[in-house]
């Protein structure tokens, strides 16, 4: 076989991702309060970029945002003049003269004086009302939220006096979780102070004493002891229960009887005066921030008796490309920042555009979900179809990894709340009768409904409750109801009928 070297042309093609092809995927799968810290991000890096509101006036700019619904791109005008408000135009819109709106800065002269008799009577209505022209912020009155550490070390103060005990307070305390428990060794404690262990537990004494009640516990049992203690409630009867709360868990009540030498009737009060009691006293201070859920997507009744679908235009951000600034800079620019201007424009018009198609894409998205789950938006859970991504890809004539980044990290408001659009796909359940396939989550919300109201002499059995549902035309099996009770939550049926039985007595 002979080799010979020669040369030769092929043609393929292949898929390659470009910088501007990755930004427009990631900006897809962004949810509203991420895209805004993304833009907020290019505003800094682009000198091209500004944001809506904060145009010079002059320059026509290039404008664009996710509030862009497909109904008003169909305009061939991009282009929009932005400008500071003149006189005229003020007078006309306000039907007021423009000093009224933009009020001069007072002089040091005119600002009114402090009346200091007025604040010591409780009259702040005067307060900030001064010529500077800045928005006063109230929100520098507002209290910020006492952490369990700063709540606990305040009591310290003025408990304990001695220095060293003093230091060896602040150390437990540090060691406090979110929920009030002590989350320390006390030997450890006191090796690693140089203190002694009597003193390490005299301390601990005195911050159990502290409120909320039941704090610096190290366990549930002593944490529910300091507060029957509180109550002068904690008996002989009431500390045996205390010390086997693992034989309350699983509802051993004969058991339980026997240690504390009591009778159903006593039990039973007992039983309650424990679950009226607080097992995580700590988190009346807790120091978490919950982060509320924006919706990407507003949905809402039509007169028509349908429903409007529009994207959430308060949470997008919205940038405008400064054309005549990028023209006479690069008159003067030299070839190396004329480079670097070309690269920003073309990166600025991008990112307009992928904004752009990014809200075509949701509301397009967002607009099918809504169509095919209309059932759920308007009789409840209970009528919530099967469907995945194929069905609403095949739908808009998209790839099911597009509608797939398009629902992650996405929120829809409806008039029954805020949910994922990821919630509203759910696997199908086929009908015992032939119909129609029933979503999983509405059978998971059945499921709930009949426990929910079942009595304590006629609690539902896993086999009752498959028995229930064929009866309804679905068609399920044992294993995978216990699978969706014990998603919810829900103890078995051995288990509710000892709670219901306890909560009669």
């Amino acid at each position: 076989m002979a080799l010979s070297a020669r040369l030769e042309f092929r043609q393929s093609q292949s898929l390659v991702m470009t910088p501007q092809l990755m930004q427009a995927i990631k900006l897809l799968q962004l949810s509203n309060m991420d895209l805004v810290t993304y833009i907020e991000q290019e505003l800094e890096r682009n000198p091209l970029l500004e944001r809506a509101d904060d145009g010079e006036g002059e320059a026509p700019a290039i404008e664009s945002s996710d509030a862009d619904l497909p109904s008003q791109a169909d305009s061939p005008d991009w282009f929009e003049t932005e400008g500071a408000p003149s006189s005229e135009r003020v007078a006309s819109v306000l039907d007021t003269d423009i000093g009224n709106v933009y009020p001069d800065d007072a002089g040091p002269s005119e600002r009114p004086a402090l009346d200091v008799g007025a604040l010591a009577g409780g009259d702040w209505s005067s307060v900030g009302r001064g010529g500077s022209g800045e928005d006063y912020n109230l929100e520098s009155f507002v209290a910020g939220e006492i952490s369990l550490t700063d709540h606990l070390s305040e009591q310290l103060a003025v408990a304990i006096t001695d220095p060293a005990l003093r230091l060896i307070g602040h150390d437990l305390i540090d060691q406090v979780d979110d929920a009030g428990y002590l989350r320390a060794d006390l030997a450890a404690t006191a090796e690693r102070l140089g203190a002694s262990l009597s003193d390490v537990e005299k301390v601990l004494a005195i911050l159990q004493t502290f409120e909320p009640t039941g704090i610096c516990a190290r366990n549930l049992a002593e944490c529910l002891a300091l507060q029957l203690a509180e109550k002068d409630r904690l008996d002989p009867a009431m500390r045996a229960l205390t010390s086997h709360l693992d034989l309350l868990a699983r509802r051993d009540l004969a058991a339980l009887r026997r240690l504390c030498g009591v009778d159903d009737e006593d039990l039973g009060d007992m039983i309650k005066e424990i679950l009226a009691l607080d097992p995580k006293p700590g988190h009346a201070f807790g120091t978490t921030q919950m982060q509320t859920v924006v919706p990407d997507v507003m949905v809402q009744p039509a007169a028509d008796g349908g429903w409007t679908v529009e994207l959430n235009t308060d949470t997008l951000p919205k940038v405008l490309v400064n054309q005549t600034y990028y023209a006479e800079v690069s008159k003067t620019a030299r070839d190396e920042e004329k480079t670097f201007l070309g690269e920003c424009f073309q990166s600025a018009n991008w990112l307009t555009k992928s904004l752009d198609q990014r809200a075509k894409t949701i509301l397009k998205v967002a607009t099918e979900i809504v169509r095919q789950q209309d059932g759920f938006l308007t009789h409840g859970v209970a009528h919530l179809r099967p469907l995945n991504l194929r069905m609403i890809a095949d739908a808009i004539g998209m790839h099911e990894s597009t509608v797939s980044r398009v629902t992650s990290n996405k929120y829809m408001a409806t008039t029954r709340g805020i949910f994922e659009l990821k919630y509203f796909f759910t696997s199908s359940i086929a009908s015992s009768e032939g119909g129609d396939a029933h979503s999983a989550e509405a059978v998971r919300h059945r499921i709930r409904q009949m426990i929910d109201a079942e009595t304590a002499d006629d609690v539902l059995s896993d086999d009752t409750l498959v028995k229930m549902l064929r009866d309804d035309g679905i068609d399920i099996a044992r294993r995978t109801v216990a699978k969706y009770r014990e998603a919810l939550r829900i103890p078995s049926s051995v288990q509710r009928r000892r709670l219901k039985q306890l909560a009669r007595a």
